[in-house]
Order: structure tokens, then C-alpha cells, then sequence
């Protein structure tokens, strides 16, 4: 009998890729957390990059694996000062050009210009940071400062970068928003409102390379609520920070209707913020500080416990002077995934989401009187808040569901590598970078 020999062959290491993000772990931003899960779970290891490297309160359990792979040094470390050396002394032209491109391209920002003073620095220390471990791409979320790390890592490294563009980021200012997209592999939005943004300001450039994957959630954490009789009292939920974009004013000027009405409700509201103390005075002003209960921030197991134990999600998002808005909230995608039927305002890219009347009710912004007609009708015909859920907890299965979307950022990524240097030798991708002109 002749003797066999097993081969063992070894599993590829995954592909690095770098999240340059504002902020890590932020409670708020759980489409970023879950993305970057997701992603690993499909093969892909994620190395984090914040700006600021948060401390919360309250932190979702899942951002504990991830924290271990965050890389933060402080704006005027040593660590960082070391880097800006580095570059000095083996890529002089491309850290020049880097600091020339960031200046004049914020230079009619104070705010942006200030903050890019930080930026430039800290992402000459990111650059090297990705070099050493050998990331193969880099991903920012949010086309302001995140973008700009991810253009300046580029300059210096030659390493392909992506972007995704969610709301307040190219609602409010765009400094340098065309050099960056046309510096990128390809630009994600979240909604086919931002794509046509895009478009309407850069033309071909934007449309070319733009593609629309819409945040998702774990439809298997949110779960359909169960079948219960009508509650005595009506439970409204919303989930949103406490920021001046997110229309809580109105909700609490629909309750006091709904007070004057007698109809028995309580308001939950979850999320913390800088608009709390304005918030408080207002619900003491209408004498609602037993029917609105503040729960400040939340992991998202509660949240979804709160879900489904409501009547209603409520979301009243306005447009500020500034013009920030909301791009598709995913507190809204939770809320239908639980089958728990949801009024928000038509603004940007809610209504891709809320179709009025198929997957939830729409109100004009800024009319807490419309809002609280909506919750009226939802009180009196429970039927119609059953099927409203029914119907967009489809509409989440089909259009914002995690792994789905996060399979279609996934093969973006594939692509990409397929047309790069390959990735097992950033060093050599370096060497590569032409020596453009300033």
C-alpha cells in the first residue's frame, strides 16, 4: 500500500481595510459599527482610523472586538510630529502637495480651513500607521474631514480610497468635494437623492463613479413585533439625538394636542445631545413631564426591546438655516423591521424609505399640527398601523438589509483590488505613485 501525503493549503490572509471615520465608537452611528461587522464576517479585516477617538457612556457591546483595532494617536503627540519627519524625509513632494492641496482647497472655509491644520497631520501618521500593517484600501464615511485623512493618505501612499456620503456632510459645505471624488476608486451615497445631489454639482465626474448602497440593518435583531390587543395607553417612541436638525420641538408640541385631546399617551424619547436642556424647558412648558420621558442613550438591544413594546416611531426631522437634514435615518429602518408603524417628515431621502400610506405615514416639516392628526389616526385605527408595519418591515427586507448591503460595498471593494497593485506589498504600490506636479 503506498503511502499518502496530505497537502495542507493555507487559508489567504484577509485583505486590510482602513475606516477613517470622525469618531469612533459614536452610540449614534451604529451604520458604520455594523458595516464594518458585516464586512469582516464576509472575509475583510477592518482596521479603524477616528479623528477623535471617543469615549462614550453608553457603547453598543459589538464596538468592544472592534475597539481593539482602533489606531489613534493625539493631534500633537510625539507620535504623530515623528510622522510628519517621516514623510519629509522619503516622499518631500507628495507631503508638500498634500499640505498645498488641503490649504487651498479649504481656503475659503475658516472652519474647514482650521480644522484641515489638524487633519493633514494626523493622516501623515495614519499613511505610515497603514503602511506598517499593510492595508490594501481605505474607506471614509463622511466626504468632510474623514475624506479629506483618506485623500491626504492617497498623496502620500498611492493606496486607492472610497468614500460615503451620508447627509450634513455635502448638504452644508463641500470644500474640495470635486478633488476628492475625482481622487476616489468610486463614492457610495446612501440615497438616490444624494446621487442626484452629486450629479446636479459635478456632472459626469459624480455620475460615473457614484453608486448608491443605502445604510442596512440586522433584520434578525429587529423583529417583528408581537400581536397584542390595543394598549390603554398609546406608546410613541422616537429615536433620534437631541440635536436641532432631528425636529423634536414639534413632537412635543403634537403631544400637547394630543393632551388636549385626552387621548392617553406616553412619548419615549431616546438619544442625548446638545438640544437636551432646550428639549427639557420645552416639555415642562406644556406641562408634559409625566407623558414625555427622556431615556438618553440606548444600546441598540434595548432599542429594539422599546420597539417592540411601542404603538408608533416618530421622527419630525427638519431642514436647518445651515441646511443640514437627514439622509435615510436607520432609527427608522429599525422601527419597520419591528413591524411598528412609523410617521416622519418628507425631506431628502425619507421618502425612498416611507412611501406615505404604504409604508408609513409622511407629514410636512415644521407642522406639529399635521404630526399630530397622523399619531390621532394611528391611535384610532390600529389596523392601519399593522399593515403600514407589515409592509415596511418588506420594504426593509428588500431595500435595507445589512448583509445584502454591505455584500454590495463588499464587491465594490473586490473590484477595486482587482484593477490595483495587489495588496501583499503596500511597499510596492508605494514606489508606484507617479510624481505628479504641484
Amino acid at each position: 500500500m503506498s503511502d499518502t501525503v496530505s497537502l495542507e493549503i493555507p487559508t489567504p490572509p484577509r485583505k486590510r481595510i482602513a475606516y477613517l471615520t470622525s469618531r469612533f465608537p459614536v452610540i449614534s452611528e451604529t451604520f458604520i459599527l455594523y458595516e464594518m461587522i458585516e464586512l469582516e464576517r464576509l472575509g475583510m479585516r477592518v482596521e479603524v482610523f477616528p479623528l477623535i477617538r471617543q469615549h462614550e457612556r453608553v457603547m453598543h457591546a459589538e464596538a468592544a472586538g472592534i475597539l481593539q483595532r482602533v489606531h489613534h494617536a493625539g493631534y500633537f503627540s510625539w507620535t504623530v510630529l515623528r510622522a510628519q519627519w517621516y514623510w519629509l524625509r522619503n516622499r518631500p513632494g507628495a507631503y508638500a502637495r498634500a499640505w498645498w492641496r488641503a490649504l487651498r482647497g479649504n481656503l475659503r472655509s475658516p472652519k474647514f480651513l482650521s480644522r484641515a491644520l489638524i487633519v493633514v497631520p494626523q493622516a501623515a501618521w495614519f499613511a505610515q500607521e497603514m503602511q506598517r500593517i499593510g492595508v490594501a484600501h481605505v474607506h471614509a464615511h463622511w466626504a468632510t474631514h474623514p475624506a479629506l485623512a483618506a485623500y491626504v493618505v492617497h498623496l502620500l501612499t498611492g493606496l486607492p480610497y472610497s468614500i460615503t456620503a451620508h447627509a450634513h456632510d455635502i448638504y452644508v459645505e463641500r470644500p474640495m468635494l470635486d478633488e476628492k471624488i475625482r481622487a476616489a476608486s468610486f463614492v457610495v451615497t446612501i440615497s438616490d437623492y444624494n446621487r442626484r445631489l452629486l450629479e446636479s454639482w459635478y456632472g459626469s465626474l459624480a455620475a460615473a463613479k457614484t453608486h448608491v448602497i443605502h445604510c442596512g440593518i440586522d433584520t434578525t435583531v429587529f423583529q417583528p413585533r408581537p400581536k397584542r390587543p390595543r394598549a390603554e395607553v398609546f406608546t410613541i417612541v422616537c429615536v433620534a439625538t437631541l440635536r436641532d436638525y432631528k425636529g423634536h420641538p414639534y413632537l412635543i408640541e403634537a403631544c400637547a394636542h394630543l393632551k388636549a385631546q385626552q387621548i392617553p399617551f406616553r412619548c419615549l424619547l431616546i438619544g442625548d445631545g446638545e438640544e437636551r436642556a432646550a428639549i427639557e424647558a420645552l416639555i415642562a412648558r406644556h406641562g408634559l413631564e409625566q407623558d414625555v420621558i427622556l431615556l438618553g442613550q440606548q444600546p441598540r438591544h434595548q432599542v429594539s426591546a422599546i420597539l417592540r413594546s411601542a404603538d408608533v416611531m416618530v421622527l419630525p426631522s427638519v431642514r436647518t438655516a445651515s441646511g443640514k437634514q437627514e439622509g435615510i435615518p436607520v432609527a427608522l429602518m429599525e422601527a419597520l423591521a419591528s413591524e411598528l408603524p412609523v410617521v416622519a417628515t418628507a425631506i431628502s431621502g425619507i421618502p425612498e424609505l416611507i412611501e406615505d400610506g404604504q409604508t408609513g405615514l409622511l407629514v410636512p416639516e415644521r407642522d406639529a399640527q399635521a404630526l399630530a392628526q397622523a399619531l390621532r389616526r394611528l391611535y384610532e385605527q390600529p389596523e392601519l398601523g399593522c399593515r403600514l408595519g407589515a409592509a415596511g418591515r418588506a420594504k426593509v427586507l428588500r431595500d435595507f438589509d445589512l448583509r445584502k448591503n454591505a455584500t454590495a460595498l463588499y464587491e465594490l471593494l473586490r473590484q477595486d483590488w482587482k484593477s490595483t497593485v495587489p495588496d501583499h506589498d503596500v511597499a510596492t504600490r508605494t514606489r508606484m505613485v507617479s510624481h505628479e506636479q504641484m
